[in-house]
């Protein structure tokens, strides 16, 4: 195979700068034992998935892994077809601090944001 070169594929979330400066403050106040940050989508909520960011003690072999400046970012496995293309950002303002996703895949989401479909 002459010529053949091989591409490294995009991250399947792209953390905005404030989502990699939070990722950085919580591994830096992490439990005894925390290797990264986890996102998944686990089934609850008015419209099926919602998103949930946790602290994980153990890496899973079909996670998805995005180096950041602050740590490890791990993917559910599970999850990465309901977040291809998506941008995770931290907003923080005088009312609520929480990470914000823009999803092209959710083809609907609850009237609280807490949740969506695909």
């Amino acid at each position: 195979m002459t010529g053949t070169t091989l591409r490294s594929r995009p991250a399947a979330v792209l953390l905005t700068p404030a989502a990699e400066t939070r990722v950085a403050a919580l591994m830096a106040q992490a439990p005894e034992g925390a290797i990264g940050v986890k996102l998944s989508t686990p089934r609850r909520g008015c419209s099926g998935l919602a998103y949930s960011v946790d602290y994980v003690t153990a890496a899973n072999a079909f996670d998805e892994r995005i180096e950041t400046s602050g740590g490890t970012f791990f993917i559910d496995g599970a999850s990465v077809l309901y977040l291809i293309g998506s941008t995770m950002d931290w907003q923080d303002d005088d009312f609520t601090a929480g990470f914000v996703f823009t999803n092209p895949n959710a083809k609907g989401a609850c009237g609280c944001g807490e949740s969506f479909t695909v």
